[in-house]
């Protein structure tokens, strides 16, 4: 346990920060979850839009900087990597 009176009130704010850092992560994770799961579906308005939510959701966190910004950058790409693959797929068949 922490013995200053800094690192008692370091501790304090570290957990507001959580707190208030926990929902925006979670939605975060939910959409980007999402968006992974409706790449392998045949409705691309549903795909496209579940796409555009994970992609805002990881730039809000980025910026809010729950995550590196580059976490976030390195998630899209990999989000539109898979997308763009599985439309190439459904192309050629």
């Amino acid at each position: 346990m922490a013995n200053t009176k800094s690192a008692k009130k370091a501790i304090r704010v570290a957990e507001r920060r959580r707190l208030h850092n926990k929902p925006i992560r979670s939605s975060m994770r939910t959409y980007y979850r999402k968006a992974s799961a409706a790449i392998g579906t045949t409705d691309a308005g549903a795909t496209d839009e579940a796409i555009v939510r994970a992609i805002s959701a990881l730039d809000k966190a980025a910026h809010k900087k729950i995550i590196h910004p580059n976490n976030a950058a390195r998630r899209k790409s990999r989000l539109m990597a898979r997308l763009n693959q599985a439309r190439a797929v459904a192309q050629t068949a």
